[in-house]
């Protein structure tokens, strides 16, 4: 395991750049791989605008949203316009809250909205997060999709330069070729198999992503 390395994981989003370091620098020097998005969806910040009439809770879990350039907009899911249906919503920051469920394909941000007159009492949106996931294929958030705001079990990537890695596509439809694939996840280091090449910081109760050259 002489080429051995450790990859922090910073990305939250598709092909979003990654660290990675050499197996002498210490996981604590690196960000702690939350797995939450950040609201962004190819390189642009993703909001979610609302409507009038739909539900009490704007973009609730079930809910569908139609897709746009910079904004996506609550629509029914029986719409030709929707695209991606909620599967899980929480309010707050997305670095303070919750990590989305592992195979969502992107994360919107839902800014806070009070309007100054209303009559129904339920114009009031709190700023919080959608965790999508798209309701036709392709799915990035899948194993091995090559995005998607977590990185998982199955998930590969190829070196960028620069001491960095990118996610991509496993089956090579990507932009580059996958280097390397995350087939395990553990609680440490020392639990990872000795064909490992690279470890994968990727939070929760088994951080430690094992990763061979593929």
């Amino acid at each position: 395991m002489s080429a051995t390395r450790v990859m922090c994981v910073m990305r939250a989003v598709p092909g979003a750049l990654v660290a990675l370091a050499l197996v002498a620098v210490a996981l604590t020097g690196c960000q702690s791989g939350s797995g939450s998005g950040d609201g962004r969806l190819d390189g642009k910040e993703s909001t979610a605008t609302r409507p009038s009439g739909y539900g009490t809770v704007f973009l609730d879990v079930r809910e569908c949203s139609s897709f746009g350039k910079t904004s996506f907009t609550e629509v029914p899911c029986t719409s030709e316009r929707a695209a991606a249906r909620v599967v899980a919503r929480y309010d707050g920051e997305v670095a303070q809250g919750p990590s989305c469920p592992p195979t969502t394909d992107f994360v919107l941000h839902i800014s806070e909205t009070r309007p100054s007159s209303d009559e129904d009492g339920d114009g009031a949106v709190p700023q919080g997060y959608a965790c999508m996931r798209n309701l036709e294929p392709p799915h990035p958030g899948d194993p091995g999709g090559g995005g998607g705001p977590r990185t998982i079990v199955g998930d590969c990537v190829y070196g960028a330069g620069r001491g960095q890695v990118r996610e991509t596509a496993c089956d090579g439809s990507g932009r580059k070729p996958p280097e390397y694939k995350v087939t395990s996840a553990v609680t440490a280091r020392s639990r990872c198999p000795a064909s490992t090449a690279l470890y994968v910081q990727l939070g929760g109760t088994e951080p430690v992503g094992c990763a061979r050259p593929v």
